[in-house]
């Protein structure tokens, strides 16, 4: 792994046009960063829902659990990149989905720069400093997204208006894909219930 491809997400986030056009058209980019960087995010918001002040968190210790914490961050990163290539393959996007992967994953940056350094500097807050901790986060999320926005109309070269219209889309597409696994789950569970309730049935009268 080279330097350049460990500094070119910080390079991105500061100057996201350019670096999401080099990520795309100079090869800039690398998936394996992008997973990193989600990797991070993840150990961040795991590390600062236990770890935490008091002040700023309010969850109870003995009922968190990692591996849906877990879920709850990398399910919806491969859901968004799925839905994105989805949608954008129908309105002439010119994004290939390994590109939506690594432009999802920069996005992410700000968040994986932004919450540990918050969690540490948390657990020495009084009460009067914890806006500042709130103002932090809320800067990490809202930079998310405007990387994402820069990202996704940058990749699939769209104009501004195109892309909040194929962001929405693909929030929508998130929801369907959502409400037909659960559908799904929920009938392949009846019929195994349905199916061993017929083996034991039988078994009883044999």
């Amino acid at each position: 792994m080279k330097r350049s491809d460990l500094s070119f997400p910080l390079h991105l986030i500061v100057h996201p046009f350019d670096g999401y056009w080099d990520l795309k058209y100079d090869g800039r980019g690398r998936v394996r960063i992008a997973l990193i960087v989600l990797g991070l995010v993840v150990v961040s918001t795991i590390v600062q829902s236990q770890y935490a002040g008091f002040l700023v968190n309010y969850n109870d210790p003995r009922q968190l659990n990692s591996i849906v914490q877990l879920l709850t961050i990398v399910v919806p990163f491969f859901l968004w990149c799925v839905s994105n290539w989805s949608i954008t393959t129908l309105l002439d996007g010119e994004g290939k989905f390994k590109e939506i992967v690594m432009a999802t994953g920069y996005a992410l940056v700000p968040m994986a720069l932004i919450y540990l350094p918050m969690t540490v500097a948390s657990r020495f807050m009084v009460m009067e400093e914890t806006a500042f901790y709130y103002l932090m986060l809320s800067v990490a999320s809202l930079w998310f997204v405007a990387l994402l926005f820069v990202g996704t109309m940058t990749v699939h070269q769209y104009t501004a208006l195109k892309t909040i219209v194929t962001m929405a889309l693909t929030v929508a597409v998130m929801g369907i894909i959502v409400f037909l696994g659960t559908l799904v789950a929920s009938m392949a569970q009846q019929m195994i219930e349905f199916v061993v309730n017929i083996y034991r049935e039988l078994s009883f009268r044999t």
